[in-house]
């Protein structure tokens, strides 16, 4: 079945090294196709054009299309995680050569950005109790990468 949306990512020249790249991150990913320009095209004749891929079941297109345009913190991708494991796994892979951020955040080697949120997070901020809620959220605001022992602890304090 071929999905509605697909995310299409655009790289100066890096399309295919950053393909292989979240390929060898995600469970349950694969590489679908590689295109390359041809003689028309603005890059040289040869030159990957487009890489397609899939991670964990989600589609997305990354287009070698020159240094015209940047990735910002505008568009960022979040994963859920259900264990602290998961979290460092994520973390770890997707920040190496890239820059991390505040709660959760960071940007990988290609300058993409990332989410990278335990799933109880969500839930504790969601809490009915204002005042759990707020610590939760506190504890985030002063995380890098999230610590979901210590947010439980910012939870469960009176």
């Amino acid at each position: 079945m071929t999905q509605k949306i697909t995310p299409n990512l655009w790289f100066d020249n890096q399309a295919e090294e950053a393909m292989h790249f979240y390929v060898s991150i995600f469970e349950n990913s694969e590489i679908l196709n590689v295109s390359h320009y041809g003689d028309a095209g603005p890059m040289p004749a040869g030159t990957v054009l487009t890489a397609t891929f899939r991670l964990d079941g989600q589609e997305f297109i990354a287009l070698n299309g020159g240094p015209h345009f940047r990735f910002t913190e505008a568009i960022s991708f979040l994963i859920d995680c259900k264990t602290q494991e998961e979290v460092d796994y994520f973390w770890d892979k997707l920040s190496e050569g890239g820059e991390t951020s505040q709660c959760g955040w960071l940007k990988d080697r290609f300058g993409l950005s990332w989410q990278v949120v335990p799933s109880i997070l969500v839930e504790l901020l969601q809490d009915p109790d204002p005042a759990k809620s707020n610590r939760v959220m506190q504890a985030m605001l002063q995380m890098t990468k999230i610590d979901i022992a210590a947010l439980k602890h910012a939870y469960e304090q009176e």
